[in-house]
């Protein structure tokens, strides 16, 4: 089941595939999405989780494929996210289907219909427009959300209804326009109703994890919200047809051990449920010895991690994000990317890149205490012994493949634990990229 999970979130080959159109579909398609923040102490987060899958690439080509030919579009799956176009009718239904009270503000906007309709109008009118188009109107509040200007609370429940889509993105911020401008190739597709939409949804995130338990689901693309028991009455259904089936699992959830009845138990007290369609791929995956082959970096916001008790479970991990920690709080540092290496997770560490100076500072890295043992062993899932030696060289080379990606040409480390390694490992860095 970890091997599959690999398979399905392109990271079974780390790095090693190439930026295309196809390549790039492929990734959104399989893991449902591909999230964006803004924070950009290194990157933007959808260009980092690209960067995992694809090395060092041309953003300007991965903004065409976005923006030009519309091969993905922005929409709220996990959080905001890059969705591909060939999922529009799905989501068509979740933009119908959305509510005025589904956000905090949903109170006020219901009072203020006439200047979502005015916002609207002056789109249809004047073509792609952002918040910034809108002066605000009204006492700004001290801060919180509520400083939106009153023109962001609208334009947001016009995109989220489906009404616009963001055409484009300027300097990050969003530009709306039409959705039937933005989708034209999409936008007349039948939409499917709402229980076929759930259906959907509930085989979406099992196709993206390979297998999940009903914590899973709900906790992987987490929009729309669903009840549990909208949940329960999809997993049935799809139960009922066969294109779900239960699962037994072993190894405290690693692998798949074959199909159970719908009425079964599997380890743990949890029932996990995988595509039928999956079975063959799941027993492949259970044989492989090599699961993954190489290291990258994870954004925080990748969607590898996106339920990150599943992360702890599978891989015995425990990972947060910090960046909304208070400073003297955050135990590994602000923006910590957890290094991947062969299928493993075997440490983290905090980055920022000055680019002013061309530096990537790696302010702290922390490895595991399983990877520091003299014979490291996973606590998890276990695909054979780790080569330590060549998880850090492995590590060098992926640090120098950011730092190329973020146009640095130099690489520090500080803080690194064990205290010890920290000199070999600076040595390495010292001696540059591998040719």
């Amino acid at each position: 089941m970890g091997a599959l999970f690999l398979a399905r979130q392109h990271l079974d080959r780390p790095r090693a595939r190439r930026l295309s159109q196809r390549s790039l579909i492929r990734l959104a398609s399989d893991t449902g999405g591909i999230q964006i923040d803004s924070i950009n102490v290194l990157d933007r987060a959808h260009y980092l989780t690209a960067w995992s899958r694809f090395g060092a690439y041309d953003r300007a080509a991965f903004d065409r494929l976005v923006y030009e030919r519309r091969v993905l579009f922005e929409y709220w799956a996990h959080a905001a996210c890059l969705v591909p176009a060939t999922h529009f009718p799905w989501w068509r239904r979740a933009m119908l289907d959305y509510s005025l009270r589904a956000r905090g503000w949903g109170r006020w906007l219901r009072s203020n219909r006439p200047l979502i309709a005015k916002l609207e109008a002056a789109i249809a009118a004047g073509g792609p427009m952002g918040s910034m188009d809108f002066p605000h109107e009204g006492k700004r509040s001290a801060g919180g959300w509520w400083n939106w200007k009153p023109a962001t609370f609208a334009l947001d429940h016009l995109w989220m209804s489906g009404r616009t889509l963001i055409h484009s993105r300027v300097n990050f911020q969003k530009r709306f326009d039409l959705a039937e401008r933005v989708m034209a190739a999409s936008i007349g597709l039948d939409t499917p109703s709402a229980s076929e939409f759930r259906r959907w949804h509930v085989k979406q995130s099992l196709h993206a994890m390979g297998a999940a338990t009903a914590s899973d689901l709900r906790m992987y693309l987490t929009f729309p919200r669903a009840s549990v028991v909208e949940q329960r009455r999809a997993i049935s259904d799809l139960l009922e047809t066969g294109e779900v089936v239960e699962i037994a699992v072993s190894g405290g959830g690693a692998e798949a051990a074959g199909a159970r009845g719908a009425t079964g138990t599997t380890a743990a007290n949890s029932r996990w449920f995988a595509l039928a369609r999956d079975l063959p791929a799941l027993s492949r995956a259970a044989s492989q010895r090599a699961p993954s082959r190489g290291t990258t970096l994870l954004a925080p916001f990748d969607s590898f991690l996106w339920h990150r008790q599943r992360t702890a479970r599978l891989y015995g991990f425990d990972y947060r994000i910090e960046v909304y920690t208070p400073a003297p709080r955050r135990v590994y540092g602000y923006y910590v990317l957890p290094i991947l290496h062969d299928g493993q997770l075997i440490g983290r560490l905090d980055a920022k890149v000055h680019r002013a100076t061309r530096l990537l500072e790696v302010r702290s890295l922390h490895f595991e205490p399983w990877f520091r043992r003299a014979k490291p062993a996973p606590p998890v899932v276990r695909w054979g012994p780790i080569d330590r030696e060549g998880a850090l060289a492995g590590l060098t080379d992926t640090l120098w493949s950011l730092a190329a990606f973020l146009g640095a040409d130099r690489v520090t480390v500080e803080r690194v634990a064990p205290a010890g390694w920290r000199a070999p490992i600076a040595r390495a860095l010292r001696r540059g990229p591998v040719s």
